[in-house]
């Protein structure tokens, strides 16, 4: 069944996205839960390559620190072992008394002047993990676990900030999983199909989304790893959504699917599902399956080889994982030329950047290694943004020079914007675009200023000014505008 939203049907909105969503390109998300208290994961191995491995349990190793509760219940795991050795038998649930006493030196406006000075479009704000722990207010009584919740509205004072910069504001909410409802461990792929709650959950979980939408309007809805209910009680909340938001727009994590432990209790079939899940992860990475109505779609900690027309949002963190991981050490961080080098990577093929921000729960702050990729990633974003915001892919994302230079490619009308990864050197540095001039052709650099070049058999050839480096992290990757050209064919472009 099809419902209508203000003339438009969620089979029109299905795979379209609003002008604002595809022209930001960067989004911050924030993981900020009572997990972030302890703020521990093993940091070995990335996800894709742990799920992939033979390691029994694997999730019970995540590098996702958000996952600590769920890694808590395997005795024998890396979480429990600091668990023991930092927190004896302390409960879980007492991490929410920390939590709440550090917002005490939250400071929302603070957060969101960092993430608009990014350049960012959006922030993506987790209402509620899979801990079940809501970050505002909720009416919505929790049948298992009373006052679940924050009595502060985070959310609304985070929202208030984010919109008062500019910036839209969406949430996330965990719609698969809520361990106050089912806390069966989740070790594998097919533990995870058997933890998703059902019975009251589906009237809980729905009522809590309908709550968020009413209070705060959201932007963007982003889901987690499944839905509940059946597709056409789904359709009727993305209907509630959509005529109280009609500019919104909605992920792909929405799956909705039958109760499937009777099936699981089959012999085999978890052997199967294990196999099949590796396979797709292998192939692919962590790219969720496409349920009946989305309209972007979000692969995680993934690198797309080539343009995909199709609306996307690669997330990741700055880290292994989401939440703050106080064993993550700076090797485990994205460095400054890899940090934007991803954003450029991504917008070139199409999509946006969801980048995470984990904050520690213990004081509210932002640890300083993450504040200094901020800086990196507002100092780039401040001279080269117009570069990526607003703009689409070319003929084709990217391509070497004969210099050697990788080069990255966005374009808007008659422009195209090339993104040069470049060396530092006090000299110019020449570089040979695969495009073909006109007598109308105009290269400029990313404030405007012209720049002199040549057109040549192999290209148009660009004396980039020399670059030093000055003492703070400096990414080597340079933007210049070029007007009015097309593709040089057989130029060997990488696509």
């Amino acid at each position: 069944m099809v419902r209508h939203m203000g003339g438009e049907s969620l089979k029109k909105r299905k795979g379209n996205v609003p002008t604002w969503w595809a022209d930001a390109k960067l989004g911050i998300f924030i993981h900020w839960v009572p997990a972030s208290v302890p703020g521990f994961a093993p940091t070995s191995q990335g996800i894709k390559e742990l799920l992939v491995s033979d390691t029994p349990n694997p999730l019970s190793e995540t590098p996702y620190s958000e996952w600590y509760q769920n890694s808590l219940r395997f005795p024998e795991s890396s979480v429990s072992a600091f668990h023991l050795a930092r927190y004896g038998d302390r409960p879980y649930e007492e991490f929410v008394g920390d939590f709440v006493a550090g917002t005490g030196q939250w400071d929302p406006v603070e957060w969101a002047a960092r993430f608009s000075e990014t350049g960012a479009g959006y922030v993506v704000l987790v209402t509620k993990h899979h801990d079940g722990w809501c970050l505002w207010p909720s009416d919505v009584t929790n049948p298992h676990r009373a006052k679940w919740h924050s009595e502060r509205d985070l959310v609304g004072e985070l929202a208030v900030a984010v919109r008062a910069t500019g910036m839209r504001f969406g949430m996330y909410y965990s719609g698969g999983y809520d361990w106050t409802f089912d806390d069966t461990p989740i070790g594998t792929f097919s533990d995870g199909l058997a933890a998703i709650p059902r019975g009251d959950y589906v009237e809980y979980a729905t009522a809590q989304v309908r709550e968020l939408i009413d209070r705060y309007r959201p932007s963007v809805l982003w889901n987690d790893i499944a839905w509940p209910s059946t597709h056409a009680q789904l359709a009727e909340l993305f209907a509630y959504y959509f005529e109280r938001v009609p500019d919104g727009v909605v992920n792909d994590r929405w799956m909705t699917s039958p109760d499937l432990s009777p099936l699981l209790r089959v012999p085999g079939v978890r052997r199967g599902i294990e196999s099949i899940a590796k396979k797709s992860v292998r192939r692919q990475g962590l790219v969720p399956p496409k349920p009946k109505f989305f309209q972007f779609r979000t692969p995680e900690f993934t690198v797309q080889p080539v343009i995909d027309l199709q609306p996307w949002e690669v997330t990741r963190g700055m880290d292994a994982g989401f939440g703050y991981n106080r064993s993550s050490t700076e090797s485990d961080f994205l460095d400054a030329d890899e940090l934007v080098a991803s954003l450029v990577d991504t917008v070139a093929k199409g999509g946006n950047l969801l980048l995470n921000v984990g904050p520690r729960g213990e004081d509210a702050q932002i640890p300083d290694e993450q504040l200094r990729r901020l800086t990196v990633l507002a100092d780039w974003m401040g001279t080269n943004g117009t570069a990526l915001v607003g703009n689409r892919p070319w003929v084709v994302p990217t391509a070497t020079s004969p210099e050697g230079l990788g080069l990255h490619f966005t374009a808007r009308g008659e422009r195209v914007w090339a993104m040069v990864d470049r060396h530092v050197t006090r000299g110019a540095t020449p570089v040979t675009l695969p495009m073909l001039a006109t007598v109308r052709t105009v290269v400029t650099d990313a404030a405007g200023e012209a720049l002199a070049f040549e057109a040549t058999a192999a290209g148009i050839c660009v004396a980039l000014p020399g670059i030093e480096h000055a003492g703070t992290p400096l990414v080597p990757i340079t933007a210049i505008a070029v007007d009015h050209v097309s593709a040089l064919p057989g130029t060997g472009c990488q696509g």
